[in-house]
């Protein structure tokens, strides 16, 4: 039986006052130029805990400090072939930061940015994503779903599973 490789992440669900969620949109040249809308986070590096890890790119992606440990909130993987360069497909780990609202501007250049495919940041609200029919997509698919949960419920007891 082979392994699977798959690239460990976190990602925050930041919540603001009025229950918008910050989305970084990521511009994926292959296949054809696609475009997803994500929580901010990334990869966890050898040796790094996934807070120490989401505190980091929260720091360097949106300009956040979060100096709490925020509820683990959902968990992901994902297995498919070209769904994260190199691997054969990731686990993401959500957590839930509550915020007030602010201009997302962390420490990495656009440049740096553009090096992870990010190419903007927005707010939204969750019926704008509920009711999103662009060519866009979100991660997950279903983003409005456990979104809406999380809003109207808070943190859940355990994480809950996210399909694609």
């Amino acid at each position: 039986m082979s392994s699977v490789n798959l690239r460990h992440s976190v990602r925050a669900i930041i919540l603001d006052e009025e229950d918008r969620v910050l989305l970084c949109r990521f511009a994926i040249p292959e296949p054809a130029g696609r475009v997803v809308w994500a929580a901010p986070g990334g990869g966890i590096e050898h040796g790094e805990t996934p807070l120490a890890a989401l505190r980091c790119e929260l720091r360097e992606e949106v300009g956040l400090v979060v100096t709490s440990d925020p509820p683990h909130v959902w968990h992901q993987e994902v297995v498919a072939a070209g769904h994260a360069s190199g691997y054969d497909g990731v686990v993401n780990d959500y957590f839930l930061v509550r915020s007030a609202g602010f201009r997302p501007r962390g420490g990495l250049s656009d440049e740096e940015l553009a090096a992870e495919n990010i190419t903007g940041f927005q707010w939204w609200h969750l019926q704008d994503v509920a009711g999103f029919d662009g060519p866009d997509l979100f991660s997950p698919r279903d983003l409005a779903t456990p979104l809406a949960a999380l809003i109207t419920y808070g943190a859940p007891a355990r994480p809950v599973l996210l399909g694609l």
